[in-house]
């Protein structure tokens, strides 16, 4: 082999060593190696699947998150409006006998506006984010348990559930939908000048403007698109549960910003990509899967993961 093949190879594989990959996809080799060994089920085709399924709504809901982080944002609201969309899906089936379609489009609908009015105030009304979404998250649960009298809505088609538990071969339905939205996240994002807008605003929202991004615009589009993915990930639980819960997402919102910082996005924005939100969802999947198994206390899985995922953010601030 020639010097120079020799300094290429080299060279790739540093700059492989620090893509916004590697960190994600080491961490995710190491804890699926390690939960191997911990449970000789781990590696079953079922509880892959599993896994896979159970972790799609977060996985779905760290998309959108995605895109609010890479400008700089935050959206706290999303589990809440997870729970409004849904809520009012059921309830347009149920109380109000519309169609099946007419209600999960509703849901769709809900999450756009949402997501609008958050992109709105941040955007156009120069209103901290974490601020914003704080009382969107607030607002949306209490509408949904206002809506709902406080108590889940049951009663929805039977073909619903098809979104939630049904599959196509022996692939998850959600998982098919997971893949889905990110690919036309991945293409958002890396094959259009909006998501060049998208890397420029959290890099520098200043130059960005003056270079001529419509940055009130392309914020305005990524709370949208955070809130039609809160919209999407409720069409998927209501098909689970088969029914509406206004209490359903607490918490969702933390696990889909951890998917994402351990992912390797920079929680400043400016540089991330989507791949690494998804590993990193997967990743939050399989310690929630592999310490199940392994019959670890559930308030001690709480403090496992937080440990994780500060030492995740610990090793890649160093790692960069």
């Amino acid at each position: 082999m020639s010097l120079d093949a020799t300094v290429e190879r080299r060279f790739d594989a540093r700059r492989l060593l620090h893509s916004p990959l590697a960190l994600p996809l080491i961490g995710l080799i190491v804890v699926s190696v390690l939960m191997g060994f911990a449970s000789d089920n781990f590696f079953s085709v079922s509880n892959i699947f599993n896994v896979l399924r159970q972790v799609s709504i977060v996985a779905i809901l760290a998309v959108g998150m995605t895109f609010v982080i890479l400008t700089g944002g935050i959206d706290l609201s999303v589990g809440a409006v997870m729970a409004l969309a849904g809520t009012i899906a059921a309830g347009l089936m149920v109380n109000f006998g519309m169609p099946g379609w007419v209600g999960l489009l509703a849901g769709l609908g809900v999450g756009v506006v949402l997501g609008v009015f958050n992109g709105f105030m941040v955007a156009w009304g120069r209103m901290p984010a974490i601020i914003v979404t704080l009382a969107t998250m607030g607002i949306a649960r209490g509408l949904g348990l206002i809506y709902s009298g406080g108590y889940p809505i049951s009663g929805i088609p039977s073909w619903i559930s098809w979104f939630g538990v049904g599959r196509i071969g022996i692939v998850p339905v959600p998982v098919i939908a997971m893949v889905i939205v990110y690919a036309v996240a991945w293409v958002l994002l890396q094959r259009t000048a909006f998501g060049r807008h998208v890397y420029a605003i959290g890099g520098n929202e200043l130059a960005a403007k003056l270079s001529g991004v419509k940055t009130q615009r392309v914020k305005l589009a990524v709370y949208a698109i955070s809130g039609v993915t809160a919209a999407i990930a409720a069409l998927i639980l209501t098909g689970r549960l088969m029914s509406g819960q206004p209490n359903a997402g607490v918490g969702f919102e933390l696990d889909a910003i951890a998917a994402v910082v351990l992912g390797g996005t920079a929680i400043a924005g400016g540089r991330g990509l989507i791949l690494g939100t998804l590993i990193g969802a997967i990743l939050l999947g399989i310690l929630n899967n592999g310490l199940n198994l392994m019959g670890i206390n559930p308030y001690m899985q709480d403090v496992i993961k937080g440990l994780i995922i500060l030492l995740a953010i610990y090793i890649g601030r160093e790692w960069r």
